[in-house]
């Protein structure tokens, strides 16, 4: 099958800011149904077997879409690395909501995608952003989450709320390329004043479309308990579990393998 790479694509958001994606899709006339992936923190576009999995879907047939948040850290001229840290300290949810809504906006006006058919794979964080976007948008009809966190309230509590608030950053050290990655208190209020909007369990029961929800049993990060929460909130929903999986399934950065299969 030959496949069309469409990469680096700038999107442009005027609320936000331009940021990149991919288009993966099979070659021929047909509309194809469109699956768009959501990134979690500190994640991108390009991270791991990302292309990989990209490359699964499009062989499936399907209109397959990544692309990096425009706060995540990334920029237009080098995708792979985590350039501009002040996007990042300045990252938020209602931005994350925007970028997925011109993304999901962007790609359904090409000629080689079915409209009606429109289905988020949102990893981590990027499957609680993932599921609000589901809730608010009719045309999303299904759902996967991979390893998704249950809640957006995942800040810093007690004491060092307080001295976040009162220095105005905090930072977190990236393990991997041992960057401090500031955490500015915006975040904090975006959250704040639209906490309603950004209540993960009221989506998830809200929510119309079907879900699949994918999780690791021995997840280092989001704990199994999150998957068997959303699953029980979502009717219309089934759980899936993978005995032994990490939060990434194996998957690292960088990922220089041919294939999923272990050698």
């Amino acid at each position: 099958m030959e496949i069309t790479k469409k990469q680096n694509i700038i999107i442009p958001n005027p609320e936000t800011k331009d940021f990149l994606a991919d288009a993966f899709y099979p070659e021929g006339g047909e509309k194809l149904p469109l699956v768009i992936f959501v990134h979690g923190y500190k994640g991108y576009k390009d991270w791991g077997a990302w292309n990989l999995m990209a490359e699964k879907f499009v062989k499936a047939g399907f209109f397959f879409v990544k692309f990096n948040f425009s706060h995540n850290g990334t920029t237009v001229d080098n995708p792979f690395n985590f350039g501009d840290l002040e996007a990042f300290g300045n990252n938020n949810y209602s931005r994350e909501l925007s970028d997925l809504g011109v993304v999901i906006d962007y790609f359904t006006a090409d000629p080689a995608v079915d409209k009606d058919k429109i289905i988020l794979i949102g990893h981590s964080r990027g499957g609680a952003i993932s599921i609000i976007k589901t809730y608010e948008d009719e045309r999303i009809h299904g759902l996967i989450t991979l390893a998704s966190v249950d809640t957006l309230d995942r800040f810093p509590k007690n004491e060092a709320f307080e001295n976040w608030k009162r220095a105005g950053v905090y930072y977190v050290m990236n393990g991997r390329t041992k960057q401090e990655m500031p955490h500015y208190y915006q975040f904090y209020e975006d959250y704040e004043k639209d906490m309603h909007r950004f209540d993960v369990e009221r989506a998830t029961e809200m929510a119309k479309a079907y879900f699949l929800i994918i999780h690791g049993t021995n997840d280092e990060s989001v704990n199994v308990k999150n998957a068997e929460h959303l699953h029980l909130l979502h009717p219309n929903s089934e759980l899936f579990l993978i005995e032994n999986a990490n939060h990434t399934f194996g998957a690292k950065e960088p990922w220089e393998k041919t294939s999923f299969r272990k050698t």
